[in-house]
């Protein structure tokens, strides 16, 4: 399957209007956001398990993100509420699992091969850090190699000023809207901005964002 595959195209999704398909998993489902091959497969994408539900145990030869956004994920290594980051680097295996069910955005094989460092933030306990641009905090989460993961939260009122991707970047939505020149993103919107990208962003009623860049080299 290819979907927006061409990383060097910008693409933008309603993620949230994407229908739910079916996993290899019973009471797994998905909103395929962006893939580029069959069920091994470089992926970003929803997933929503129904409660008491179970994923096989299974290896990330290429890594693996997860943010949960809804209900508690589980694996056999922990428990992680809504706002947990996770970061299974290459070659790492886990058994998911939810008791009473759960939502969590999903990335895989974007991480670099040589990534070995396991990372769980509990963002709900991890504190904002002040920037250089009035109104925009920022809350790391992990990376490698040029490659960053992190929360951004804008204030109601909040501009910054144009930036440029040199390695790439993509945000999504977590809550408020976001705006640029080409138009308003609403909660569930995921956009990725190729190499070299330049772009400017406001928010007027404030937004939270899942950022990542520097992984589209």
């Amino acid at each position: 399957m290819q979907l927006h595959a061409d990383l060097d195209l910008r693409a933008c999704v309603d993620a949230y209007a994407l229908p739910w398909t079916p996993s290899p998993a019973a009471g797994v489902e998905r909103r395929m956001i962006e893939r580029d091959g069959a069920e091994a497969a470089r992926a970003t994408s929803l997933v929503r398990y129904a409660p008491d539900s179970r994923f096989p145990s299974h290896a990330h030869p290429r890594g693996e993100e997860i943010l949960v956004l809804e209900g508690t994920f589980g694996d056999e290594f922990g428990d992680y509420p809504p706002g947990t980051y996770l970061r299974n680097p290459p070659g790492s295996r886990h058994a998911p699992r939810t008791d009473e069910g759960c939502t969590i955005f999903v990335k895989l094989r974007h991480m670099h091969p040589q990534e070995r460092e396991r990372v769980v933030v509990d963002t709900a306990e991890r504190a904002w850090r002040t920037s250089a641009v009035c109104g925009l905090r920022i809350m790391p989460l992990g990376g490698f190699r040029g490659e960053r993961a992190a929360l951004a939260r804008l204030a109601p009122g909040t501009r910054v000023p144009t930036h440029r991707y040199a390695g790439g970047g993509e945000w999504l939505v977590l809550d408020g809207a976001l705006r640029d020149d080409e138009g308003v993103y609403a909660a569930g919107t995921w956009l990725r901005l190729p190499c070299g990208t330049r772009q400017t962003v406001s928010s007027d009623a404030g937004c939270t964002l899942f950022v990542k860049t520097g992984h589209l080299r």
